[in-house]
């Protein structure tokens, strides 16, 4: 395999420099850098919140870690086969409650905060990708679950490529959301520099100022303000932009691309949907054409949104997802 630099068309560049600047969605923002959140409440093992009509149970339980058990937050929703839901960053197990109730329906739905954010382990420890996904599988084997799909996004999908690697004859398909595959470009990642470099990395430590860089960015189209909250309020739990420090001194975006091509894609072998945003700045449409060279097995689809597609048009996301899960299983 060859590992050359795919070069970023001229349109692709503004895009990247500068962002959406969505003005509904900068509103938003406006209103919540002045008026700021309040803080959300801890919740502990058994609690029910609803969502659009659908309980979801919060659960707390510990499993494997580096040498001795960690604890991971995640809700439970829906009966059935299992499908495990891995956000990005800056977000939450909450980036899924515009289409968490649909999924219910058909799944049991497993929405983890990921280590590091919201109310999992924050602690010292290994925060490779790698490392990481080996303990997501070690949460799946605490809950006695053997076969299981995945919807993953944005760093989420970093993990997932490695659990969906290592333990293909367990992953009964996969939704792959907002990640580099074949194709990269450095300058594709620019918040790596942000988050990881000493001059710049404490943003992390101020979750208004995150989200604000990166929804004005990324954003197509205008996300519902109770979930911009949202967001901050969990990017906001103590020790959440420490921890999440720790990933990006952990590895490289061309790390994850080069490991990508040379460990994981081969043994990819369950059903597949690489689902991408048709206008994300950092991820441009023509790096995914033309992947059945590498994949050709898997599907790929646009969903007419920036980088959060599950939150800025839901009714896409949600109509793809079910007509791939549906007859992969």
């Amino acid at each position: 395999m060859k590992f050359e630099y795919k070069p970023i068309t001229p349109e692709s560049k503004r895009l990247l420099i500068n962002g959406h600047q969505n003005k509904e969605m900068a509103h938003i923002l406006d209103s919540i850098i002045v008026n700021g959140v309040t803080p959300l409440p801890d919740n502990r093992d058994g609690d029910i919140e609803n969502i659009s009509g659908v309980n979801v149970t919060h659960r707390f339980v510990k499993s494997a870690g580096e040498s001795e058990k960690i604890e991971w937050h995640f809700v439970e929703a829906g009966q059935g086969e299992v499908l495990l839901l891995m956000h990005g960053i800056p977000q939450s197990w909450r980036m899924w409650m515009p289409i968490l109730p649909e999924l219910s329906k058909y799944f049991r739905c497993i929405a983890i905060d990921l280590k590091g954010y919201g109310q999992s382990y924050k602690g010292r420890g290994d925060y490779r990708h790698e490392g990481v996904a080996e303990q997501v599988v070690g949460l799946l084997d605490e809950l006695g679950i053997d076969k299981f799909s995945i919807f993953s996004h944005d760093r989420g999908t970093v993990q997932a490529d490695f659990i969906a690697a290592k333990n293909n004859e367990r992953v009964t398909s996969w939704v792959r959301g907002s990640q580099h595959l074949i194709h990269y470009h450095p300058d594709l990642s620019p918040q790596e520099h942000l988050f990881s470099k000493i001059e710049t990395r404490e943003i992390l430590q101020n979750p208004v100022m995150v989200i604000d860089h990166v929804y004005r960015w990324l954003c197509k189209y205008p996300i519902d303000n109770s979930y911009v909250e949202l967001a901050v309020q969990e990017f906001s739990r103590p020790g959440v932009g420490l921890a999440v420090e720790r990933y990006f001194q952990s590895s490289t975006f061309r790390k994850d691309w080069i490991d990508r091509r040379t460990r994981l894609i081969p043994f990819w072998k369950m059903p597949m949907l690489i689902l991408q945003g048709l206008d994300e700045p950092s991820m441009p449409i023509e790096n995914y054409e033309g992947i059945e060279k590498y994949m050709p097995d898997a599907r790929l689809e646009f969903i007419d949104a920036g980088h959060f597609y599950v939150e800025e048009n839901s009714t896409s996301t949600i109509e793809k997802v079910m007509q791939f899960l549906t007859t992969a299983i």
